[in-house]
């Protein structure tokens, strides 16, 4: 009768190592996803949306905090819709990586269809460190909220895609991007001091600055110090271009002696709408989805990648008479309904658990 328990035993034993080698082999935070169409949603609708992506095994949420919504007015926060948000994501669980971005018109801001940065640099580490303070460890928000599970925020984006001139409309700058970046630090930091600061979000564009002249030139000026995690937002026409366009800026970073991680915070592909080297129709789509988790999960440590966000869940419909393929990169289309992609990427975070 001893043998047959301690047979069970070891198999019980071996069957707890494998599923934590398994649930070891990627962190937690691993996988992301950009929902922009639940953020102003109605709560049972993100509510179940939170759970469905859950469900599939992403565990991040990448969202633009847009300071010129929260601060309304010098000093006077409105957190109504992001406390809502970020409640329903604490609920199912899901991590969040804000983007703090777009400065209001009273801090320099511009128009509502580019994001200037603010005329004063400092301004950016103060909403950052509001932002920490409601949202980050102890922050008021949980405390408000006894009836949420605490999912307190810990790393934070510092603008996005700063390479383009549409979100650095005085003219893409790294050494003017590394004195926002350095001057954002100070006060997250002393609200959080052990927050995660990650660079803005870099494409390598034809419309923007290349990024083996922007990220030097980042370093040149001093980035190094102030920042955890380098973001690119490294779009490719296959999931082997996304990751070349990794190894490219890991292979920069060992040039300036950085061994700090590498964010993917937005990777996608869409399969109709306008054409471009991101449209791969709808098997396309799903192929290069499930490329891409398997390699990105092969190589990151190699890379040194701290994950990777998809963008998007779920199309968008064109807005002022504009289409353009990143309409297209949902996981579902308009009506909701999953495309091919949607199984594909479940299939493949189904098989790193």
């Amino acid at each position: 009768m001893h043998r047959p328990i301690a047979l069970i035993a070891l198999v019980a034993s071996l069957i707890a190592v494998a599923a934590t080698s398994a649930s070891a082999a990627v962190p937690r935070d691993f996988v992301g996803l950009v929902a922009e169409d639940t953020l102003s949603a109605p709560s049972d609708y993100r509510r179940a949306q939170f759970a469905d992506q859950a469900s599939l095994g992403v565990q991040l949420l990448r969202q633009t905090f847009d300071w010129s919504n929260i601060e309304v007015s010098p000093g006077n926060y409105d957190f109504d819709t992001y406390d809502a948000f970020v409640g329903d994501a604490a609920r199912a669980g899901l991590s969040i990586l804000p983007i703090v971005f777009r400065a209001p018109p009273f801090r320099g801001g511009g128009s509502s269809t580019l994001a200037y940065p603010p005329t004063k640099y400092e301004d950016l580490g103060t909403f950052g460190a509001v932002l920490v303070r409601r949202y980050g460890p102890n922050g008021t928000f949980w405390s408000d909220h006894p009836d949420v599970p605490e999912v307190p925020i810990r790393a934070w984006q510092i603008w996005n895609e700063p390479n383009l001139k549409a979100y650095w409309p005085r003219g893409p700058n790294p050494k003017e991007y590394t004195k926002l970046l350095k001057a954002a630090v100070k006060p997250i930091k002393a609200a959080d001091r052990s927050a995660t600061i990650v660079t803005a979000g870099m494409p390598e564009s034809r419309i923007g600055v290349p990024l083996k002249k922007f990220i030097p030139g980042m370093y040149k000026a001093g980035a190094k110090k102030w920042f955890d995690a380098l973001a690119i937002n490294p779009y490719g026409h296959t999931a082997g271009a996304v990751v070349a366009n990794l190894a490219r800026t890991r292979k920069i970073m060992r040039q300036y002696h950085d061994s700090a991680p590498i964010w993917g915070t937005e990777i996608g592909w869409s399969d109709v709408g306008p054409s471009g080297p991101q449209r791969v129709g709808s098997q396309g789509q799903a192929t290069q989805v499930r490329n891409l988790v398997k390699l990105l999960a092969r190589k990151r440590r190699g890379l040194k990648l701290r994950g990777f966000v998809y963008f998007n869940w779920r199309d968008g419909q064109p807005y002022n008479g504009k289409d353009f393929w990143g309409l297209h990169t949902g996981l579902l289309n308009v009506e909701g309904q999953p495309k091919p992609a949607y199984s594909a990427l479940q299939q493949a975070l189904a098989a790193l658990r």
